[in-house]
């Protein structure tokens, strides 16, 4: 860490104007008012194989990567985008509305991205990927109830057709459903004392706000965290609401099953829950035998579908750092099908 900081105020010192020119060319590029995409000359250069090739973003988000493939594709290309939020499609929408039909936009969630492909009128695919976080459109949007920073009702859903809210999770879930959910998806140590003050707290007038829940997760831990006290619940609660986790596992082999023979499955996250689904099922794609080790002869008869291109994650450098200090905990990791 002290490196790192070292690092970063030497590129700083000598590196300023350069890095203003590169922070204004990024949003001419790429363009900047929805969400900064993160890891974007990694992912395209790992991800655009075939400029003739037909491509799925199934994370639309504010089109930056989106953007990034279609300008990396020839005429003949076609890319599929996809986002279960009406606001980030009404925004992507306008903005690729100049590459006509080279692409194709659905509102639906990744996972059903099989039948969304077969909509668009295809079977295979040359490259998906997959951006597995919030928007910075997301979480700096008050009316959205995903940050601990504005005091407003309790959301936190992608979708905002979906029945399940935060509200409902913090002011109907079980003491004990609410302390595996926070320790589970928000690795947080104080998961069973914030999930006691939880239910004790609602019992007297039901959680409704943002600010509400923050309060009541400050009285459950004292002191003076390094970290804001409420990141960890508020990160445990948003993945419990749009079951990000279970969403993950299964689009994973869903991808591998869409590409073509040398198509490639590109996905970025954002935390250590996220990286570890796609780092072992990474492992277990591209491994010819999954039988535990104490067997000597292999009964799964399992064979590799997939062939790592990261054996580790491309991290940002730290010039992206600089530019987006929300890319910081961003992981890209890189599959080829067979």
């Amino acid at each position: 860490e002290k490196l790192k900081s070292l690092m970063t105020f030497v590129f700083r010192l000598f590196n300023f104007k350069e890095v203003k020119f590169k922070e204004e060319k990024m949003d001419k590029e790429i363009g900047c008012e929805y969400h900064i995409p993160v890891l974007y000359e990694e992912t395209l250069d790992n991800l655009v194989t075939n400029p003739d090739g037909i491509y799925v973003d199934g994370t639309l988000g504010g089109g930056g990567h989106s953007e990034g493939i279609l300008k990396r594709l020839s005429a003949k290309g076609q890319l599929i985008s996809i986002d279960q939020d009406q606001n980030a499609i009404d925004f992507s929408r306008e903005r690729l509305v100049k590459y006509g039909s080279k692409v194709k936009i659905f509102k639906s969630n990744f996972q059903e991205m099989d039948s969304v492909v077969y909509m668009a009128g295809y079977d295979k695919v040359d490259g998906i990927m997959m951006d597995i976080g919030v928007s910075s459109k997301q979480l700096d949007d008050p009316e959205r109830g995903f940050s601990y920073k504005y005091n407003t009702r309790l959301d936190m859903r992608m979708d905002k057709s979906m029945p399940i809210s935060a509200y409902e999770v913090v002011n109907n879930y079980e003491e004990e459903e609410i302390s595996r959910i926070i320790y589970e998806y928000g690795e947080e140590r104080y998961a069973r004392k914030i999930a006691k003050y939880i239910v004790y707290n609602r019992e007297e007038k039901a959680i409704e706000t943002t600010g509400d829940l923050v309060a009541v997760i400050k009285k459950a831990i004292k002191g003076h965290p390094k970290k804001h006290p409420a990141k960890k619940t508020f990160q445990a609660i948003r993945i419990e609401v749009n079951k990000e986790l279970d969403v993950l596992k299964n689009v994973i082999d869903k991808a591998v099953v869409l590409l073509k023979p040398g198509g490639r499955l590109a996905i970025i996250t954002f935390h250590s829950l996220e990286d570890r689904i796609v780092k072992q099922k990474f492992r277990e794609l591209s491994t010819d035998c999954i039988c535990p080790p104490e067997l000597f002869v292999c009964m799964c008869n399992h064979r590799a579908t997939v062939k790592r291109i990261t054996r580790k994650p491309i991290i940002p450098n730290i010039e992206e750092l600089e530019f987006n200090n929300r890319s910081h905990s961003s992981k890209l990791r890189v599959v080829e099908k067979l």
